[in-house]
């Protein structure tokens, strides 16, 4: 058992250790991404927190956004890279930041990282939950390590993305459409396979039922998805349309139907 999880995570590891070179330029050449990423941030910001934890920083863009507007607040994070692991401490320390503290490991390592530690904030952006070897183990030791009235906002890669799925079938792309609703997903490389699954959003509040539900929303409703950057650039002004469309999508049955789904939790049961 311990075996297998090893390997899991070391596949896990590997794919995001080999996207640590284009990492930053994607998201900066990137305008959904940095929209989306905003939009996750705002959320965050609703609530009010004295420590935060991150899961899956990456290179380290939202533990560096927190700490400068959030100066006399607490910041900690682990990613599953090490790669991903160098380069946020880097940013961290040019940026002479010391209210911040990124630790190399995954959702499993949270208790050994921080011992005693609970959060008041816990946050995941861009789906790093769908990369975890079991979600409703992950969902436990989150349980174990969030505040009495703590706050989660967490972001997925959603399971349904419909627009998504028609496009790539009038592409004539069968097994793209459909990726996502096998066993294992795969992530977005066409040619590198990255250990996950995608979840559908009665799932994911299945798995978070000791939490009680704040609000839940879906990105990319019919606005662009990240990855359709030609599609952007062909809607042009019409996407930010298509953004507030997505929006006003939000208030219906539809926004499961997105490429993200967020859903904020919160911890009204805590057991200490």
């Amino acid at each position: 058992m311990i075996k297998m999880k090893k390997n899991y995570y070391r596949e896990v590891e590997a794919y995001y250790d080999s996207d640590t070179r284009d990492f930053d330029k994607r998201y900066w050449e990137n305008p959904v991404l940095q929209n989306i990423r905003q939009a996750f941030r705002e959320e965050v910001k609703r609530y009010p927190f004295n420590n935060m934890l991150e899961i899956g920083y990456g290179t380290g863009l939202d533990l560096v956004h927190f700490a400068k507007t959030h100066p006399l607040k607490q910041l900690a994070g682990i990613d599953i890279s090490q790669g991903m692991h160098n380069i946020a401490s880097e940013r961290i320390k040019k940026e002479k930041l010391h209210n911040v503290f990124a630790e190399w490991g995954s959702v499993e390592d949270i208790e050994r990282l921080f011992p005693g530690k609970q959060f008041d904030m816990i946050y995941v952006f861009f789906g790093a939950l769908n990369t975890v070897e079991d979600l409703g183990r992950a969902a436990e030791i989150l349980k174990s390590v969030s505040a009495p009235q703590g706050v989660m906002v967490l972001s997925f890669v959603n399971k349904y993305y419909l627009a998504g799925m028609g496009i790539e079938l009038l592409k004539g792309r069968f097994s793209g459409a459909f990726s996502r609703l096998r066993p294992e997903w795969g992530g977005y490389s066409p040619s590198k396979f990255l250990p996950s699954k995608c979840y559908r959003p009665g799932e994911i509040r299945k798995f978070f039922s000791d939490f009680h539900l704040i609000r839940q929303m879906g990105f990319s409703l019919i606005y662009p998805a990240w990855y359709y950057q030609r599609l952007y650039r062909l809607l042009g002004p019409a996407n930010s349309c298509l953004w507030n469309a997505d929006r006003l999508l939000n208030k219906t049955p539809l926004w499961r139907f997105g490429e993200y789904s967020l859903f904020v939790f919160q911890n009204i049961n805590h057991i200490g």
